[in-house]
């Protein structure tokens, strides 16, 4: 079988760089915003950045990992070497990306770097970016936990962090998709004493309350605050995570009425005055799929005065994934996180993929987790 070339995206040959057998790729919803055609993502991606594998080819210049082991891939690619990787922003790398601070596998404007949808990829930098499982049989038993550390968990996590969620927090997440559970249930590791989640679609909204969090229907009310009262008899929150991003709807009857500033300037109204935002949800600079002009280039109406006026913190951008995932490993390893059942983690085949894309577009409360050589079914 013919494995990828171990070159970098501009044809240039890598020994920092490994070869991974793909034990697990999941399907994200960034990655859906690609299918849609609401990017400038070119026919023939190769997508997937959610990757975990088994290291079955190395570089010369690979000094501390070795054949066979078993890896969680950050999806930020990094050099490790740059002044903002050296300062643990590994999402705004300077040397991976000739266009943009950036790298990401198999994602639009990231680089060019092949995605991990696929039996095999090649990861660079591999001794920065990798962390290696210290029990291999141990996390194949928790495989479909520990696959979420390469983007989806970390992104949560890093929403809670930023938005500032701690002990006896209240906490408000928008969007109930694997992102927004992920951040929710981040919340709950952080302290928070009561987390809220809001979304339009009914499904999600009761998986959400079967895994603990508070579920608010957007379709009821056009009013944020009202709902948010509804369940802790203020109309505020400490601390506010968008889980949404660019391709949000209205709230109440306009619900089904794409309108992309609608979560950010809701945040804003409900979040309590020297709060923060964290805001993990994916915004573009170039949305050719939007029907209003301005936000075909990233611009949004949002009511910046509001925000300033109650001093609000913004946090944007790329997860920086390893600045968290070997904590969350050990909180997955101990039984203290349990994300693949709080986002209905759901094994498919490669073969299956572009199924699991359509029902994830439809809205099904599930995060997909494509299994390239059956290797999580014998694990099961």
């Amino acid at each position: 079988m013919d494995y990828p070339k171990m070159v970098n995206p501009q044809g240039k040959p890598v020994e920092h760089g490994v070869i991974l057998k793909v034990v697990s790729t999941n399907i994200c919803g960034s990655d859906q915003h690609m299918v849609r055609g609401r990017t400038t993502a070119p026919q023939g991606l190769v997508l997937g950045h959610e990757i975990t594998g088994e290291i079955i080819e190395k570089g010369k210049d690979v000094e501390y990992l070795e054949l066979g082991d078993l890896v969680t891939v950050p999806f930020n690619v990094a050099c490790g070497r740059c002044r903002t990787c050296r300062e643990q922003q590994t999402g705004v790398c300077l040397n991976v990306n000739a266009s943009r601070p950036g790298g990401a596998y198999g994602y639009v404007d990231m680089g060019g770097w092949v995605g991990g949808q696929a039996q095999f990829v090649m990861v660079p930098y591999a001794d920065f970016n990798l962390i290696r499982f210290p029990d291999k049989a141990r996390a194949l038993e928790k495989i479909k936990d520990l696959t979420m550390l390469s983007d989806i968990l970390p992104t949560g996590f890093h929403g809670a962090v930023c938005a500032g969620v701690g002990v006896g927090s209240t906490v408000y997440v928008a969007g109930a998709g694997p992102v927004g559970l992920a951040a929710a249930a981040s919340a709950h590791l952080l302290g928070a004493a009561v987390v809220m989640i809001g979304d339009i679609n009914p499904e999600r909204l009761k998986h959400a309350k079967s895994v603990g969090f508070e579920p608010i229907d957007l379709t009821k009310s056009d009013k944020l605050d009202e709902l948010i009262a509804a369940v802790i008899g203020v109309p505020e929150v400490d601390a506010s995570i968008d889980a949404v991003g660019f391709e949000a709807r209205g709230h109440g009857a306009q619900h089904v009425t794409e309108a992309p500033a609608t979560v950010l300037n809701s945040l804003m109204a409900i979040t309590r005055a020297g709060g923060a935002i964290g805001i993990p949800g994916l915004y573009v600079t170039e949305d050719p799929g939007a029907t209003d002009e301005a936000a075909k280039q990233g611009n949004l109406r949002m009511r910046f005065g509001l925000g300033w006026a109650k001093s609000h913190r913004f946090f944007t951008g790329q997860t920086p994934v390893l600045r968290y995932n070997r904590q969350l490993m050990q909180a997955i390893l101990h039984d203290r996180l349990p994300i693949a059942k709080i986002v209905n983690a759901t094994v498919i085949s490669l073969d299956e993929a572009v199924r699991g894309y359509h029902e994830f577009d439809t809205g099904v409360a599930r995060k997909f987790v494509i299994d390239p050589h059956g290797l999580l079914k014998k694990a099961a």
